[in-house]
């Protein structure tokens, strides 16, 4: 049995995709959708097929608030600012974690005396359905 050469061979199939060109208003309605957090770069140039460079150039050009070139200045001041705001949010979670803590040993012990009180063990016999 010898194989023909069309059963040899296995067909590629390219993928070639047609050139596309995207209307004025079409970039600038996308931009906008983009710089109003309606999509991230990575997920609109996977959506529409478009390379991020090209998306990033759309934005630069059509958008009045990113210019290529902008430099974004980090001050120290508003840098410590932020780590003091994140700090006191820190400490406010950790107390209201330590609350609910202390309410959860209250109501452990408190099941505890019940038991030893009513010679129940409510544990084992309290069914907790989440």
């Amino acid at each position: 049995m010898s194989k023909s050469k069309s059963d040899s061979k296995k067909s590629t199939n390219l993928k070639i995709r047609q050139r596309r060109i995207f209307s004025e208003s079409f970039k600038r309605e996308k931009v906008q959708e983009l710089t109003a957090g309606l999509y991230t770069v990575h997920s609109f140039s996977k959506l529409w097929e478009v390379a991020p460079y090209t998306v990033y150039r759309w934005i630069y050009k059509y958008s009045p608030q990113h210019k290529k070139g902008t430099v974004m200045v980090v001050q120290q001041e508003s840098e410590a600012q932020k780590t003091a705001e994140l700090l006191a949010q820190v400490a406010e979670l950790e107390r209201r974690l330590g609350q609910k803590q202390m309410q959860l040993d209250y109501l452990e012990k408190l099941v505890e005396l019940a038991s030893k009180e009513y010679d129940i063990d409510i544990k084992k016999n309290f069914k907790v359905k989440l």
